[in-house]
């Protein structure tokens, strides 16, 4: 009888356990991506004296939100086991269709619009991974096609310009010194980070991608949880579409296009793995900015603009790999 306790409490405690050395292990990493930021702001700073500008600073944790808010949802979705490889051709049509609306005279129906029409497009790509079962890769780069032939339909070769300063101050605006989007990524990551950390719909996110058919059998509703993670990446590359619409102040239907890889880069550098049940929202925030500061690095150092795509990629590789060596270590250890 004993023996059966024994065994009963070892098992309740072991979802514990692995959850202590997850939040030990990305602890870890969220401090070598903090030490790489000042490791690159140092350099920066020692190589520029415009790098350490409140102006330029400033720009950088602009650019830096922009990307944040488009790979935070991405980041919900990998670590569930999934990919969404949809989300720049949705904040195109999303900006397209809102930009409409604005430019008749109705921010907010504009906002509804954007909101509503990448919601949709998560609810589509969640039902067609859960539902059809197709893998999410395939599944997402076809949404990717669709929706990029609808924006082309819909401009039809044109681009919609001139938005009221109001709405163009979702963008561009600053509060209290601050540019607006920064607060923007403030508040989707304080939402997420306790969401992940604080929840046990979080927790399942983590589950569900390490081992789905373990989260199946344990009791987690998985087709849910994975329809839900879509429907959140769908909600925040709305909410990008707008911020990006504000900012640029124009429509047109390549304007997402040049984001995606970005996104991915900042979702990977953050320390997310492609292979599911590891990374964090806070780690994709770090990762935004170590990118938004090498390019803002390499556009202040003058570096021509066919190099700045491979020193991306050198960066993003180096990341990677320090990132899983480090976790090999660590799990060899623990």
């Amino acid at each position: 009888m004993s023996g059966l306790r024994e065994r009963a409490l070892a098992a309740e405690a072991a979802p514990r356990e692995r959850w202590r050395h997850r939040v030990g292990s990305e602890n870890v990493a969220l401090a070598f991506r903090i030490g790489l930021i000042a490791a690159i702001g140092i350099v920066l700073a020692l190589s520029t004296d415009a790098f350490l500008s409140t102006a330029n600073l400033l720009n950088v944790l602009r650019q830096a939100s922009l990307m944040f808010l488009l790979a935070s949802g991405l980041t919900l979705v990998i670590v569930a086991g999934g990919f969404d490889l949809s989300i720049a051709a949705n904040l195109t049509l999303s900006a397209c269709l809102a930009a409409a609306a604005i430019k008749s005279g109705s921010p907010w129906l504009g906002a509804a619009i954007a909101l509503g029409s990448s919601v949709a497009v998560g609810v589509l790509n969640g039902f067609a991974v859960t539902l059809l079962r197709l893998p999410p890769f395939l599944a997402t780069y076809a949404m990717l096609w669709i929706l990029q032939g609808l924006a082309f339909h819909y401009m039809g070769g044109l681009e919609i310009y001139g938005f009221p300063a109001a709405f163009r101050a979702l963008g561009t605006g600053f509060l209290l010194g601050i540019p607006v989007p920064v607060y923007l990524m403030g508040v989707v990551l304080l939402a997420a980070t306790l969401f992940t950390r604080a929840t046990n719909f979080g927790q399942e996110l983590y589950t569900i991608g390490a081992n789905r058919d373990a989260a199946r059998l344990s009791g987690i509703p998985v087709g849910k949880r994975l329809l839900l993670v879509y429907v959140v990446s769908g909600l925040m590359a709305g909410i990008a579409a707008l911020v990006f619409l504000a900012r640029v102040n124009a429509a047109d239907s390549g304007m997402g296009e040049p984001l995606l890889l970005p996104v991915i880069a900042a979702v990977l550098i953050g320390g997310t793995s492609l292979f599911g049940g590891v990374g964090s929202v806070l780690g994709t925030a770090l990762g935004a900015t170590i990118l938004a500061m090498v390019i803002n690095g390499m556009n202040l150092l003058d570096i021509k603009a066919q190099w700045q795509p491979l020193v991306v990629g050198v960066v993003l590789l180096a990341a990677v790999l320090a990132d899983l060596m480090g976790r090999g270590r660590r799990e060899r250890i623990g």
